[in-house]
């Protein structure tokens, strides 16, 4: 069980300010559309090449939680193997590999600049369309994954070079959908803001890892105030264990971007920063929590920084306010921030 505070009213300085970050790193619908597009095209011929497959989608799209600019898609390919001849201990990906890039190269009639690079990689065939999705990018690419179905156990095997690892995809899509249906897509809100402070703090950690932590904790209808409170406390008691454990129960521990200090220490300087934010705004100094938010983004087009005179200003009324004692309003709301309620978490037992 994890303690929050109460929740902070959508009303509040720091919910509005949250709120009008989440639509600014939104992905456009038409966008969206044109990405998903160019990944039915790919399922299309993949399906063509291998008879009887099934395709499933995985990452950002799929899970509705999307940054702008839009890069990259993902999908995934399950290739029936009726005569037992591929997984640990047989035959290995590349012969699979070749067939669904060659099927793939049929798609330059319609996207002429597409390359497509499968040797040598760990996992993916990467797909260059030469044409980007979201105006003013380099490209847009997709990763797509040449699977087998697990005859022994659950999930798929999926390519690591030359040889398979266990993975349950299918079941990721499925799980962060459940829980972008149960919480009115806060999951997937909430999930793309502290994607976007992962990315301008050096990714300490994948995407992956925020909402494999994310479905433990983000179980109802939630403020973003609440979810990235709740987030970045049941990270750091997670993480400051050891690695995350897979949703699905079938891969291996999440590893993470950096060593497990590090990692710790990001998050632990965003949540003071954050906690911060709120602290400022319950004594009510508004403009002194957006200052903090900026610090905490560290991304002016997403999180403005107010007037800096206006936060001078502010900083000296709280100052005086300090040495001449705190109005009885700004003492109260403090004292309200100050009280715990418990949330549900969910615990893998894998």
């Amino acid at each position: 069980m994890t303690i929050i505070d109460p929740p902070i009213q959508k009303t509040s300085t720091v919910e509005t300010a949250l709120l009008a970050a989440r639509t600014r790193i939104e992905v456009k619908r038409e966008e969206l559309t044109e990405a998903e597009q160019r990944r039915s095209d790919l399922a299309v011929v993949l399906r063509a090449e291998f008879k009887g497959s099934r395709t499933y989608i995985n990452g950002s799209i799929a899970h509705r939680d999307a940054l702008n600019p839009l890069s990259d898609v993902d999908l995934g390919v399950v290739v029936p193997d009726p005569e037992g001849k591929y997984g640990p201990g047989k035959k290995g990906p590349s012969e699979l590999q070749e067939r669904a890039a060659n099927a793939i190269q049929q798609l330059r009639s319609k996207y002429p600049d597409l390359r497509v690079e499968y040797k040598g990689r760990k996992r993916s065939i990467l797909v260059r369309f030469g044409d980007p999705v979201t105006p003013g990018q380099p490209d847009f690419t997709a990763d797509v994954i040449v699977a087998i179905d697990n005859p022994t156990g659950a999930g798929l095997y999926i390519p690591s070079y030359d040889r398979w690892d266990r993975s349950h995809p299918e079941k990721h899509t499925e799980l962060v959908q459940q829980a972008n249906a149960a919480t009115k897509k806060s999951f997937s809100q909430g999930t793309r803001l502290m994607k976007h402070w992962n990315r301008k703090h050096d990714r300490p950690i994948c995407s992956w890892n925020i909402k494999a932590l994310a479905l433990a904790v983000i179980l109802r209808p939630i403020s973003m105030t609440d979810y990235i409170r709740t987030w970045l406390d049941y990270a750091i008691d997670e993480l400051d264990k050891g690695e995350t454990q897979d949703p699905a129960c079938v891969a291996g521990p999440i590893k993470m971007n950096k060593t497990k200090t590090e990692v710790l220490q990001y998050l632990r300087d965003g949540r003071d920063i954050f906690k911060r934010a709120l602290q400022l705004e319950a004594e009510g100094y508004p403009i002194l929590a957006l200052n903090e938010l900026a610090k905490f983004f560290r991304d002016e087009e997403v999180m403005p920084r107010p007037n800096q005179d206006d936060v001078r200003a502010m900083e000296a009324q709280r100052i005086k306010s300090m040495n001449f004692g705190a109005p009885a309003s700004a003492a109260t709301s403090a004292s309200t921030t100050s009280l715990g309620e418990r949330i549900n978490t969910r615990s893998w037992s894998c």
